[in-house]
């Protein structure tokens, strides 16, 4: 397509905006994109919407091939591994033509052992708990917040979200009629949990900046709801859940650096929280309630965290007894408890770990030897699966890699062996032997060993020629582990290397690499993935010509960075709900998630030196005069974790500065009008998104 045949793109009018901290004032002209009750912003983005379609009108053949491929690849009609909990199997089912999962169960006196899912029909017995697709008719959207079983198993609680902005429906149906029993109880957060007898659920509300910040008591049948317990400190964020042996409810609170724990029997539902430990500024730990025992994963005495025991009653890290102490090296990020055995979850060498050791009351820690689970790839991930019983002889793991589907075992607690219960179906011939997985390290500029996780088809040698795509996160000390993922063969198997880079801000290295990747640190993070780039290109890996980015909210901060900080060393980028405005955002306390952000960030609103740090690396501002790769910002109407208008504004600002081709490179913003963070919600919706967004990076890269 020439040049003079191009759409042309949607203009953003100008309004003068001043924005005043510091001694500066800075005029930003685009921020009246931000109210999307504003006639003029729908217009705006609906002319994006059109202009992208326009300009990805070739891809339609493409697009439709790489769904199709994602649909064939996958089993369509499919049953999760059955998990016996109390008296039922409980799981989800999927069927072919169908957006949502049908959630369900049966007794286990109709089927003493784990039911199979027999061609196209349903298990003999089943009780549909829930139908995804019942609940969503006439939604275009439809996301759950939680799905709670009462401990009887008589009620179900579950809430629902049909707009994206992951504000709830809590609605309360009696499994043995299927009716609802409850008006719904609009506005709720995350996490609901039942009393022991079932006569009080107990759910969560936001403040105006969306935290959770209240737990409220609705009992089944009953008048007003209660209020009983509000956190007043807006750091803090809130969680609500039940202790595995369900013998207490759980409030959890934290900041990025600070939590306090709180509990209640479970059958004292009328009762008070009782604080586990009074918060300690910078110290954080959380609670596994197992019988008697508190098992505590903390960093009071070490960064990396050590597992503590104490008695149920306590009420002070003073009692807290050291089973696991703190290793250089090693993280330990979590422990379930069950009645004969502990499962820890560690990190080394940025490689997650499941540690199973043998309760043993007779010794000084309460805990025998144990084993590690092994796991024999060179990159994988490995983690504690649905395990909802307390007293049981088995653990379900879940162990995958970059080329071995999502397999869930039972690990059998007390001698290790091994029992492969599922592996995700991948059809279409699809063989691991086709492929090869490495793990590569790059230098970052101050000398800093930096892990790739790498995959590419067994034929693809490192000669400098293929095309690339480099995904990366690095924020909130989140691990982004080597996963399989059947979106991704539409990419190896067109001859893409497919890298993931490890870098800090994340929490693939330990502590130390989250904090070395945030606050006054965060431009290692992206000066990381630029080394990540180079190692893939300077090894043979990637052609310099053939390498695409990509990453999502933190990580679309990340792919705004780099591409100021070294355009040329991409030919694509996709950013989706990228966090591309950080400053405008950091600045207003009014705004959703900020003041905790700031732990994250750091305070540009007080600290000139923040302010001038964060103005010196947030996308936004620092859009340079220069060839840029080409981008599709993906971003949701409704999102409130990063609001549409950061890469709308983004957007109009790169058009408006770069000197690149854009009938070569095209700059492009594509908003789901209804949908939130995680975009499009059935599955078959989202495949085709994804399908498009593939499609794009593939046609850049001559790869198509």
């Amino acid at each position: 397509m020439r040049v003079s045949q191009l759409p042309t793109p949607p203009v953003a009018a100008t309004i003068e905006h001043l924005r005043e901290h510091h001694g500066e004032t800075v005029n930003d002209p685009y921020e009246w994109l931000r109210d999307k009750e504003d006639p003029r912003v729908i217009a705006h983005l609906e002319a994006e919407n059109a202009y992208t379609e326009a300009r990805t009108s070739h891809l339609s053949g493409l697009t439709e091939s790489v769904f199709t491929e994602i649909k064939t690849r996958t089993q369509q009609t499919d049953l999760s591994v059955p998990v016996r909990h109390a008296d039922w199997w409980y799981y989800s089912r999927t069927v072919e033509g169908q957006q949502y999962a049908i959630h369900s169960r049966i007794a286990l006196s109709d089927s003493p052992q784990r039911p199979e899912l027999s061609g196209e029909d349903a298990p003999a017995h089943e009780q549909i708990l829930l139908d995804g697709n019942v609940e969503a008719e006439g939604e275009s959207f439809l996301a759950f917040g939680a799905f709670e079983v009462s401990h009887d198993g008589m009620q179900l609680a579950y809430s629902t979200d049909t707009s994206g902005d992951e504000r709830f429906t809590v609605r309360i149906k009696d499994l043995a009629t299927g009716a609802v029993t409850e008006p719904g109880i609009e506005g709720v957060g995350y996490g609901l949990a039942w009393s022991a007898d079932g006569s009080h659920l107990f759910y969560t509300r936001v403040d105006d900046a969306w935290r959770p910040f209240q737990v409220w008591r609705h009992e089944i049948g009953g008048g007003e709801d209660v209020l009983v317990f509000q956190e007043e400190d807006e750091r803090y964020w809130m969680g609500l859940d039940t202790s595995r042996d369900e013998t207490h409810l759980i409030i959890g609170l934290g900041t990025k650096n600070t939590s306090e724990y709180r509990i209640l029997p479970t059958t004292d539902p009328t009762g008070e929280f009782r604080v586990v430990s009074p918060r300690e500024e910078g110290v954080e730990y959380a609670v596994e309630v197992a019988g008697e025992d508190l098992w505590i994963v903390h960093n009071k005495h070490h960064r990396d965290s050590e597992l503590a025991r104490t008695p149920l009653t306590s009420t002070s890290s003073a009692d807290w007894t050291s089973v696991i102490p703190g290793q250089d090296g090693q993280r330990i990020v979590g422990v379930d408890a069950f009645a004969t055995h502990l499962a820890v979850a560690l990190r080394r060498d940025a490689l997650s770990q499941v540690r199973v050791l043998p309760l043993d009351p007779g010794s000084e820690t309460g805990v025998g030897e144990g084993y590690q689970v092994p796991v024999d790839e060179v990159v994988y991930s490995i983690d504690t699966g649905n395990n909802p019983d307390h007293d049981t002889s088995s653990l379900q793991v879940v162990i995958e890699s970059l080329v071995t589907p999502r397999s869930v075992y039972d690990v059998e607690l007390a001698t290790g062996e091994l029992t492969l219960l599922k592996r995700q179906p991948v059809l279409g011939g699809y063989d691991p032997a086709d492929y090869q997985q490495h793990r590569l390290w790059a230098t970052a500029s101050d000398g800093t060993r930096v892990p790739i996780s790498l995959v590419a088809r067994k034929d693809v040698l490192a000669d400098g020629t293929a095309p690339g795509l480099l995904y990366g996160y690095g924020s909130y000390e989140i691990s982004v582990d080597p996963y399989f993922s059947v979106a991704r063969l539409s990419y190896l198997d067109r001859g893409v290397v497919y890298a993931i880079a490890h870098i800090r801000g994340g929490g693939e290295m330990g502590r130390g690499w989250y904090e070395n990747g945030r606050m006054e640190h965060k431009k290692n993070t992206f000066t990381d993935f630029v080394a990540c780039a180079d190692e893939l290109v300077s090894s043979g890996w990637v052609a310099p010509d053939r390498l695409a980015a990509a990453g999502g909210s933190a990580g679309g901060l990340l792919m705004g960075a780099v591409l100021n900080l070294a355009p040329e060393k991409f030919r694509a980028v996709h950013a989706a709900v990228p966090f591309v405005d950080a400053l405008t955002t950091i600045l207003d306390p009014s705004l959703p998630l900020t003041v905790g952000e700031w732990e994250e960030w750091g305070n540009p609103l007080e600290h000139a030196d923040v302010y001038e740090y964060m103005r010196d690396y947030t996308p936004y501002e620092n859009i340079r005069a220069v060839d840029y790769p080409a981008i599709l910002a993906t971003t949701g109407l409704n999102d409130t974790r990063v609001f549409f208008v950061e890469p709308a504004k983004w957007v109009a600002r790169l058009r408006e500065t770069v000197t690149s081709d854009p009938g070569e490179r095209p700059i492009l913003l594509k908003t789901e009008m209804v949908a939130g963070h995680g975009g499009k919600t059935g599955r078959y919706d989202a495949w085709r998104e994804t399908a498009f967004e593939v499609a794009f990076l593939l046609d850049q890269l001559g790869a198509a």
